[in-house]
């Protein structure tokens, strides 16, 4: 396949890692097999910039009903790029992300902590010429998790970038400067380079922070070689 290159081991976590027990039932048992590349990710269906809306970049505002969210108000940016630091313009970036408690709206989510009323947790943006991209929201609360008796997820944000089409996505997530619980979750560190896992880490950017509203927060997001992003569902080649 001209064009694409082989997942790098070295970076990407292995299927079965113990410490992070789903894996051990979802890891393949026998040998991949090598499916054939099919028209679909080269004609499928384009989202569209125009179905974006005016406060779809704003998690603060976007589903705030009768009030606003409860938590610490973050700026998220950052910017797009391939790997040699060329921005990447318009790409759709979505995230998604647990309320300042660590609770998702979700149904099957029945973790102790409240939903807020005010805050649904989705929002989407597009990179500009130069690549830039920004969000408003809050920072998530770490939850629990039933890989062991107390096991917890640090504090993160799940990030999807998006190419031409909709077929061409890719997803990962970013955690939290100073956080010391990304030093304890297995799913974390079942990333065998210390430097990758470095890269999925937002820093402080202490210049962006709005005074008097909210602290601001860097995460740029890397496409391709060695400063890759890592993805959690790169396939190879990509």
């Amino acid at each position: 396949m001209s064009g694409y290159r082989a997942r790098d081991w070295a970076v990407q976590p292995p299927a079965l890692t113990p410490a992070y027990k789903t894996t051990r039932l979802r890891a393949p048992s026998a040998p991949l097999v090598r499916m054939p590349e099919g028209c679909v990710p080269e004609s499928g269906p384009v989202f569209g910039h125009g179905d974006l809306g005016p406060l779809d970049h704003d998690l603060l505002q976007n589903y705030a009903r009768d009030g606003v969210p409860i938590g610490e108000r973050i700026l998220l940016q950052g910017r797009v790029m391939d790997q040699d630091a060329r921005p990447v313009p318009g790409t759709l970036i979505e995230i998604w992300q647990a309320n300042a408690g660590g609770r998702y709206r979700h149904r099957n989510d029945d973790y102790l902590a409240p939903l807020d009323p005010n805050f649904g947790g989705c929002g989407r943006t597009l990179s500009d010429d130069g690549g830039q991209y920004r969000f408003h929201t809050l920072r998530p609360g770490p939850y629990p998790w039933p890989n062991s008796e107390n096991s917890w997820r640090p504090a993160h944000i799940h990030v999807s970038v998006m190419g031409s089409g909709l077929p061409q996505r890719l997803i990962t997530q970013l955690y939290f400067e100073g956080d010391p619980l990304v030093a304890l979750c297995p799913i974390v560190q079942a990333i065998p380079d210390k430097g990758a896992i470095d890269r999925l880490v937002a820093r402080l950017d202490l210049e962006a922070a709005t005074p008097f509203d909210c602290l601001a927060y860097r995460f740029d997001i890397v496409l391709r070689g060695r400063r890759a992003t890592v993805f959690e569902n790169k396939p190879e080649g990509m």
